[in-house]
């Protein structure tokens, strides 16, 4: 009864994370091909979320409606203190959420060493993830 309630933690867990993988392929296919940097940002923002939320799901997290990263990382620092190291870059990264969806009252206005930057952070978190939890046929994004 234990590990098929295992396996099918393990299941939602692998859905999460190919849902971030295609947000992740999403953001660098629209940054390749010169498109609207607010999709590049949403997508970028939404991989950090899915696969934040796949580990917090495999450590027993009751999952949340919640899209701030930073809220997920405190989380996840609670199951790995490394993840800390991710607050910083994170950070902007959820504003992109929030700017590329919502009025906020300024000029967003991404450079493009901006969105690559936040797609090496969030790659090195994703593979972080991946590492620390090791699930059978898991792959971290591409590069």
């Amino acid at each position: 009864m234990m590990a098929r309630f295992f396996m099918a933690k393990i299941k939602i867990v692998q859905e999460w994370f190919e849902k971030g993988q295609k947000d992740f392929q999403d953001a660098e296919f629209l940054l390749k091909n010169s498109r609207a940097k607010e999709s590049i940002s949403f997508h970028i923002q939404q991989a950090a979320e899915k696969y934040l939320k796949g580990f917090l799901i495999y450590n027993g997290w009751r999952l949340e409606k919640v899209h701030d990263l930073i809220k997920l990382l405190e989380e996840a620092t609670k199951f790995n203190k490394s993840f800390i190291r991710f607050i910083k870059p994170m950070r902007k990264i959820t504003n992109f959420y929030f700017e590329s969806r919502y009025p906020v009252g300024y000029e967003v206005e991404y450079t493009i060493q901006e969105l690559n930057e936040a797609i090496k952070q969030t790659k090195d978190m994703i593979d972080k993830i991946i590492k620390t939890i090791k699930i059978k046929n898991t792959k971290g994004v591409k590069k």
